[in-house]
């Protein structure tokens, strides 16, 4: 993720919120009961601190951008620069549940980022996902962001067959601000500025905009499989495959 990107993303963010939200709405109580849970990708701990604060518990983060973990935001969870390439014996299978928010649509080897990642995660542990939805609404800000694709729930479904995983739960999320999506990939055509274009496209500038998108952002059901601007499904290993990930 662009660097611009954490300067402009905070806990008081509507799409923060509105995509916390709909973690709780999916898969609280996973959240809740987990023994031991991970973020991979963690930034600068937005995901974190909302879900110490809201469900008083700790969330290991791990991340590369020391840039973001610099100014990681939680307060009773531990912050690791960890390549999860690296497959440390300490951490095999450890967490029963791993979340990966808005990290998939960077990585351009899906699979070998997968099997990596699923070292860590408990046979019988949980994966939930975040990412963005509609490759029809890939555009500069995309570019800009790191983005290489978009999803749907097809893709994602297919990329998890090919690494022995099954989405059990899922929703499209974000259905009120397709408009606002769509406009901001007219708005941006033609521009070039990395950190402008993160910028106009992420940052709701005033106090007043970002509880009206707030707002907004809320009027739709979850879960709902319609359409959105983002993607969350929780998956697990396929009872029917190997579960060894070496």
């Amino acid at each position: 993720m662009a660097d611009r990107w954490f300067e402009i993303a905070s806990v008081d963010h509507f799409w923060i919120k509105r995509r916390f939200d709909v973690l709780s709405r999916l898969a609280g109580e996973l959240v809740a009961s987990a023994s031991e849970a991970a973020e991979v990708g963690c930034g600068h701990g937005l995901l974190q601190r909302q879900i110490e604060d809201r469900y008083g518990r700790e969330v290991c983060g791990f991340d590369l951008n020391e840039y973001a973990l610099r100014q990681n935001v939680s307060q009773l969870s531990k912050v690791c620069c960890y390549d999860i390439f690296t497959k440390d014996p300490a951490l095999s299978r450890r967490f029963d549940l791993v979340l990966l928010f808005d990290v998939l649509e960077h990585i351009a080897d899906e699979d070998r980022f997968l099997s990596a990642l699923l070292y860590h995660l408990a046979p019988a542990g949980k994966l939930v996902v975040n990412v963005p939805a509609g490759q029809w609404a890939y555009s500069a800000y995309d570019r800009a962001a790191g983005h290489v694709r978009r999803y749907s729930i097809q893709s994602l479904t297919d990329v998890a067959r090919r690494n022995r995983l099954q989405i059990i739960r899922w929703t499209y999320w974000g259905l009120p601000l397709l408009l606002p999506l769509l406009l901001r990939k007219l708005w941006l055509l033609g521009s070039h500025n990395e950190d402008k274009i993160i910028s106009k496209g992420f940052d709701s500038r005033t106090d007043t905009v970002n509880k009206l998108l707030g707002i907004a952002s809320k009027c739709e059901p979850i879960p709902q499989t319609f359409a959105g601007t983002s993607l969350m499904a929780v998956l697990q290993f396929d009872a029917t495959s190997d579960l060894h990930f070496r």
